[in-house]
């Protein structure tokens, strides 16, 4: 039955390709709870809020819900279906999945955000919507209402990349590096846009400030590193450290992290060494720094050993 002034689930005709099932739409959808999941995978909030999702769609498919992922991309790399898959087979997601790289089911939605629920009726009415992380508790209460069930709440903990952030320390917004976006450079003479140039790194750096050193390139969404040994370095206050990157066209890169001029020890993130060392090869998040002995404001420098390095964003936790 229609529900007068609520919108219907639209039709998911937009997707480029469908992931871990066939094309399904609102006919196929018809009598079941739909818990749609808008995300891209490079959003640390999305892999935050991840292990919630997932640990719905595995205790109430049973029940007659039916979690359904759409993966609009942010940024231009992520447009290949290859970091799509790999990102599923990394979070172990196994629900159904659109590649919305066209934008179609995200405008069909009038959505705004990554990551966003939408929370579906089994009459086809769109009942409920979150948009960003938290609210997990009254989410999965709105899922067992439109189930018509009623249970204890299953319990999530997320480790690693998806745990949940420390938002009492965390004093560092997220920070975009390309000039379309980007704030807070503080390289001297500032910044050549679409030219490959030499940078240099300032004496000091205030909370929240980044530079590069080395030949880059400064482009609307990106920075792509020219020659070997160059870095960024970034002034932040968080528990967390990340940096969504890619290797481009190019072969897997060596990089190394320095946390206050050290190496990172116990500080070090899921994707570095003690030593500070890790490997670009997939275009995705990579968490650098996860502090350990207690949170502090700390500098940050990375270090890549070959050229074709993009990076994107700092996010942190």
């Amino acid at each position: 039955m229609a529900v007068f002034g609520r919108p219907h689930l639209p039709p998911l005709d937009g997707a480029v390709e469908w992931l871990n099932s066939e094309p399904l739409g609102p006919a196929d959808l018809g009598g079941r709870v739909v818990l749609v999941n808008f995300w891209t995978l490079t959003c640390i909030n999305w892999l935050r809020q991840e292990p919630y999702v997932r640990a719905w769609s595995q205790a109430y498919r049973n029940d007659g819900l039916v979690v359904l992922g759409v993966h609009t991309p942010e940024f231009s790399f992520e447009h290949e279906t290859r970091w799509v898959r790999q990102a599923i087979t990394a979070r172990g997601i196994d629900y159904p999945v659109v590649v919305d790289n066209d934008y179609g089911v995200w405008n069909a939605f009038d959505n705004h955000y990554w990551p966003a629920l939408y929370f579906v009726g089994a009459d086809g009415v769109i009942r409920d919507s979150q948009f960003g992380e938290g609210r997990y508790e009254k989410s999965e209460r709105v899922i067992q209402q439109l189930l018509g069930i009623e249970r204890d709440l299953v319990g999530v903990e997320g480790i690693g990349v998806e745990a949940e952030a420390d938002w009492a320390q965390l004093r560092t917004p997220e920070s975009y590096l390309g000039f379309q976006r980007g704030e807070h450079f503080a390289s001297p003479n500032g910044a050549v846009l679409d030219e490959r140039r030499a940078y240099e790194v300032p004496e000091s750096l205030q909370l929240n400030q980044w530079a590069l050193a080395g030949e880059w390139a400064i482009g609307s969404e990106n920075i792509v590193l020219a020659r070997a040994g160059g870095s960024i370095t970034f002034r932040f206050h968080a528990r967390d450290a990340h940096l969504v990157l890619s290797p481009g066209a190019g072969e897997a890169i060596p990089f190394r992290v320095l946390l206050d001029g050290e190496p990172p020890g116990r500080s070090h993130g899921v994707d570095v060494d003690e030593d500070g060392n890790g490997l670009l090869q997939d275009g995705r998040l990579y968490q650098l720094v996860r502090q350990h002995d207690g949170v502090r404001e700390r500098t940050l420098e990375i270090t890549f050993g070959e050229p074709g390095a993009e990076a994107y964003a700092f996010t942190f936790g």
